[in-house]
């Protein structure tokens, strides 16, 4: 048995039942089991991505019980990638928090490693159910780590979160009891089985099952119309939090991409096809919203959260077409997009510290403490992010474009993909103009008592934008590992196979 997939789960589930029970831990304590944890994520998604590279399945039946009685873990390309990121994006995020985020609340530890724990889960997991489990563990740490400092904005756009997030819960009930009560199975590959078989008579349930699922799932990759909560929650989280919630939606993207292609793919019978006539056209208008929201932002750190929205867009426009070109270009955007506005939500942090009382909002201030440096990065971070060479923003929506040629969308996915990206380099240009370019030098006695961050605070951000370059430099493996993971996505009957074939 393959025990060794579990691992992304165990790692982050054992440090953070220790956290609490090592009694009264300081701070280096609570420090070392997170650190070492997220360490242990990111070897562990890296031997993953090493290990499926090809287009290996492998499965672990929990409790040794069959498919589909039991909960089967599996591990694919797709669940390596996200784990692997998870792991890389979580590891920086930790250790800007340790900064003095950490500081405010003694269980910001554990309720990061659950989160993270969570996330790894929900890609792992071949059971519908469970995938409802770990959402649910992934959200309510979300809620802590939104709401733990206990600031009024924080609160505010929690209650709204936890609000949004409780109803697409009882949806996805609702979505997950439908299917079981049309297919009699939890696990996905056995589901996918069934759903090929069913009869026209259930046509009208089972279709609608899928689509309230889609609900569910578009809420949580926030794809309009429910995406209107991403920019103000985001926003309101401390940095080392909102940076590691540009995670969260992608977990979204990976149910949308899974669940498609796996149960309502091809062969799925009366229910084949259910999302592709809605997933395209609600990702487009997604882009274009997100980057008109950037646009009219008056604070960089809700710009970032409307940016997030544009991304979140921009892949699913991608995986929209249903082809193997098209779902790799998006896999190939979603890396990228992840660990660029994680550091730009980092980066946010560091330039509001250094204005004064401006804070983030996008008006004329002081220049920034340490200008040289933040502009820098500010300046590549955007470059990045819009879409311009050399790095790897530039050659994902290049290769979205190319995927789009043979498809008669292709009208409408070139002028889009253009002009946002001209909208972006706007609003980058705009906030960097009124953050560095035209803010002035601050009076000598203002000068006195001004934050510097330190080396420890500035390499986090230093070292996710190494990733980008790292990214973009090796984008040749990155994108054959996109394509494979693609094809496959495209034709289930391997997943199928490894989770059912000794009970076929």
């Amino acid at each position: 048995m393959n025990h060794w997939i579990a691992l992304p789960i165990l790692i982050p589930l054992i440090s953070a039942v220790l956290i609490p029970l090592v009694g009264r831990p300081t701070i280096l304590i609570r420090r070392a089991l997170g650190l070492v944890a997220c360490l242990g994520t990111v070897a562990v998604g890296a031997w993953m991505v090493l290990r499926t590279r090809l287009g290996e399945i492998y499965t672990y039946s929990l409790g040794d019980w069959q498919a589909p009685f039991g909960v089967v873990l599996v591990l694919d390309g797709l669940s390596a990638l996200l784990v692997a990121l998870t792991g890389v994006v979580s590891l920086f995020c930790l250790l800007y928090a340790m900064n003095r985020h950490d500081q405010k609340g003694k269980f910001f530890h554990f309720f990061i490693q659950m989160q993270i724990a969570g996330i790894c889960g929900a890609v792992l997991t071949g059971d519908l159910f469970s995938l409802f489990v770990f959402f649910e563990i992934m959200l309510l740490s979300s809620y802590n780590l939104l709401v733990y400092t206990g600031a009024k904005k924080s609160l505010t756009a929690g209650i709204h979160y936890v609000i949004l997030n409780l109803t697409g819960s009882a949806l996805f009930l609702l979505a997950i009891g439908t299917l079981y009560g049309v297919t009699g199975t939890l696990n996905m590959a056995d589901m996918a089985l069934r759903v090929g078989e069913l009869g026209t008579e259930d046509t009208a349930l089972v279709r609608a099952g899928a689509l309230i699922l889609m609900v569910v799932f578009f809420l949580k990759a926030a794809i309009l119309p429910l995406y209107l909560w991403l920019p103000n929650v985001y926003s309101s989280a401390v940095a080392p939090v909102a940076a590691l919630f540009a995670i969260l939606t992608k977990v979204g993207v990976y149910a949308i991409l899974r669940v498609s292609t796996l149960i309502f793919g091809a062969e799925a019978g009366v229910a084949a096809g259910a999302v592709e006539p809605y997933l395209l056209p609600l990702a487009t208008f997604t882009l274009v919203l997100g980057m008109i929201g950037a646009l009219a932002s008056t604070h960089l750190r809700k710009m970032m959260g409307y940016l997030i929205v544009a991304s979140l867009g921009m892949m699913l426009m991608a995986m929209g077409l249903f082809t193997a070109e098209g779902i790799a270009a998006g896999l190939y955007y979603l890396p990228h997009s992840t660990i660029a506005m994680a550091m730009l939500f980092l980066l946010a942090d560091q330039i509001g510290r250094q204005r004064g009382p401006e804070d983030d909002r996008l008006v004329l201030a002081r220049l920034p403490t340490q200008k040289s440096v933040l502009g820098l990065i500010f300046f590549i971070g955007a470059i990045a992010v819009a879409g311009l060479p050399p790095f790897s923003g530039f050659l994902g929506k290049v290769w979205v474009l190319q995927a789009s040629l043979p498809s008669p969308h292709v009208v409408v996915i070139w002028p889009v993909v253009l002009l946002t990206s001209l909208m972006a380099l706007v609003a980058f240009s705009r906030a960097g103009t009124l953050i560095f370019w035209k803010a002035k030098e601050p009076a000598d006695e203002d000068e006195k008592g001004r934050k510097c961050a330190s080396a420890f605070e500035l390499l986090p951000i230093i070292g996710l934008l190494t990733c980008i370059v790292l990214y973009t430099v090796y984008s040749g493996p990155i994108a054959e590992f996109c394509t494979v993971i693609a094809e496959h996505l495209l034709a289930p009957h391997g997943y199928i196979e490894a989770v059912m074939g000794a009970q076929k």
